[in-house]
């Protein structure tokens, strides 16, 4: 009877060691040092944390432990079996060798047996490890009852260990009847107890990590592209809506650098969008560039606009575009009686550098429209006054002997300059190509008489097709201007077209062959044409050019097959 009262004591005290012991494990697991526990590890930076670690384990449970006959009940087999499970034969054999050397200068008479059993336990855990992942299986080394039982055999084959080498051997006899039990429940459950810690942490974070992800992933889903609208009232309004509704938050604000362009949420009754910024703690974000997070405690919160206002912290993150400037801010929010959730936190600058690229997106893409724009009227500046002119001296010739062909050019002309002049996109079918470039060619044809001759084979199913507006004339005109015209004998244009694998080819080509790559006469209509269709398709797409000297000229203008849409 009196031999299970002092085992159920030394459960009893080995049971408040392992409670400290644990209590430790779950302080460390609030710091960096825990991340490569959480995981079977495999890389030498973390097997040498997961060394440090679980040696300091196994030392602090030989410091913990109770005198008994000269030896020390203790929990240090945890540290050794679970630094060999998680790190591996080596972490293991190391983490059990420094134990034992540690048990070993504390002196008794089982000090050589316990550092000899120490370092087999560590290194029976790093056979598991071995064992586990050459089957494939890694997932059973972070199961709480596999870290339970293999500390069993562990901590058996230490009892073992000590009869075989412990002298006198009835006194060995003895002392592992009496700590065998306890030993082994505890250290068991222990061990058991810190994977499960081990475990409920690492649930944590990917809990956490999912949460973040759905929330970030739902944002950016129902939030792709509002900003690439325009940087304003609405779209911002329209955006802090989306993000409140997704974070929970008390409310969202969208600012420039000046103004609050949307608010959404408690005290929207004060805060307007339109009005300027207010706020000392966005002032201080646009100025700095950095987060300001005023928690109403270490930074305190008041609204800048109302006394009565019932938000009672804020989180301001800068809205950075090119090189880094800060364009404007978003801000969430809580009231006073809510706590500001880290994840919402973390979400927040999440979400600030996806506005961020939206914004950037967005002026981008308006930069490119303008740049087409501008090039189109480049185009047009280019081919007005030049043509224009040839076309009015062509009509007064062919006025005096034949007034009705110069009437059918008047109207030629006619045609050319609508199509010229009132294009309302930047694209245009290749039926709309096709009568402008006819329009000019019926000119040029006027002008020289037989010294010209026109092949048109383009198909009729492909005149539906759409490419940027005003890239088949310039090509044209620069067959004729640095082609035909400087041609004694007459000369041939040919407009043909193919479709091949989703591109749809057209073919300008001249009989002239008189084509000069390095010539800067070639290139402001050929290469703004070739730049405006790469900006709109990409490097793949644009002009490409071949010449057989004094045989032919051919440009080929390539683009993605784009069907014109038919309203129905």
């Amino acid at each position: 009877m009196l031999e299970e009262i002092n085992h159920l004591a030394l459960i009893g005290s080995l049971v408040q060691q392992m409670c400290v012991y644990l209590v430790v494990a779950y302080l460390l697991s609030k710091t960096p040092l825990f991340a490569p526990l959480m995981q079977v590890t495999v890389r030498l930076p973390d097997k040498l944390v997961c060394y440090l670690v679980f040696s300091g384990f196994c030392i602090m449970g030989t410091y913990l432990g109770f005198q008994i006959e000269d030896a020390i009940a203790n929990t240090r087999a945890i540290g050794a079996v679970l630094g060999g499970i998680l790190g591996g034969p080596v972490v293991g054999l190391a983490v059990g060798l420094t134990g034992g050397i540690h048990r070993y200068s504390m002196g008794g008479f089982t000090a050589s047996a316990c550092a000899v059993s120490t370092t087999v336990e560590g290194l029976i855990g790093g056979l598991f490890h071995f064992y586990l992942l050459r089957r494939h299986r890694a997932d059973r080394l972070l199961s709480p009852l596999f870290a339970l039982g293999a500390t069993m055999l562990a901590e058996m084959t230490q009892m073992l260990i000590i009869l075989a080498m412990a002298r006198p051997f009835d006194h060995a006899a003895r002392l592992v009847a009496h700590i065998a039990l306890p030993m082994i429940v505890a250290n068991s459950i222990g061990a058991g107890l810190f994977m499960r810690l081990i475990l409920d942490r690492r649930e944590t974070l990917e809990k956490y990590s999912i949460a973040f992800s759905a929330k970030a992933l739902r944002i950016a889903e129902r939030s792709v592209g509002v900003l690439m609208q325009g940087f304003n009232v609405d779209n911002c309004t329209r955006l802090a809506k989306i993000i409140r509704e997704e974070t929970g938050v008390g409310a969202v604000a969208i600012t420039d650098c000046e103004k609050l362009l949307g608010f959404v949420g408690t005290g929207a009754d004060h805060h307007i969008p339109g009005t300027p910024i207010s706020s000392p703690h966005t002032f201080y974000a646009i100025k700095n560039n950095e987060v300001v997070y005023a928690d109403g405690v270490d930074i305190v919160y008041s609204c800048a606009v109302s006394k009565d206002c019932k938000l009672g912290s804020c989180l301001v993150i800068p809205l950075r575009g090119e090189e880094n400037r800060v364009i404007g801010t978003i801000k969430l929010y809580e009231p006073k009686t809510k706590f500001f959730s880290s994840l919402n936190r973390t979400l927040g600058e999440g979400i600030a550098r996806l506005l961020s690229n939206q914004v950037l997106a967005g002026k981008i893409e308006e930069q490119k429209r303008l740049l087409a724009q501008s090039e189109i009227k480049l185009l047009q500046a280019q081919i007005n006054p030049h043509f224009l002119f040839n076309a009015l001296n062509t009509l007064a010739a062919v006025i005096r002997r034949d007034p009705e062909a110069a009437r059918q050019l008047v109207l030629y002309l006619s045609t050319f300059f609508r199509k010229s002049l009132k294009r309302l996109g930047n694209e245009a079918s290749l039926e709309d190509e096709i009568e402008h470039v006819n329009a000019y060619l019926q000119i040029e044809l006027a002008r020289f008489a037989d010294r010209l001759e026109v092949v048109m084979a383009i198909p009729d199913e492909f005149m539906h097709l759409r490419l940027p507006a005003f890239s088949l004339q310039p090509i044209v005109e620069n067959a004729i201007k640095y082609g035909i015209s400087q041609m004694i004998e007459p000369g041939r244009i040919t407009i043909s077209a193919q479709r091949t694998d989703g591109v749809l080819s057209i073919f300008v080509e001249d009989s002239a062959g008189l084509y000069q790559p390095a010539a800067e006469r070639n290139g402001l209509g050929m290469s703004l044409v070739d730049r405006r269709i790469k900006i709109r398709y990409g490097a793949a797409y644009g002009i490409d050019v071949a010449c057989e000297p004094e045989t032919y000229t051919r440009v080929a203008i390539r683009v993605p097959v784009e069907e014109e849409l038919v309203p129905c």
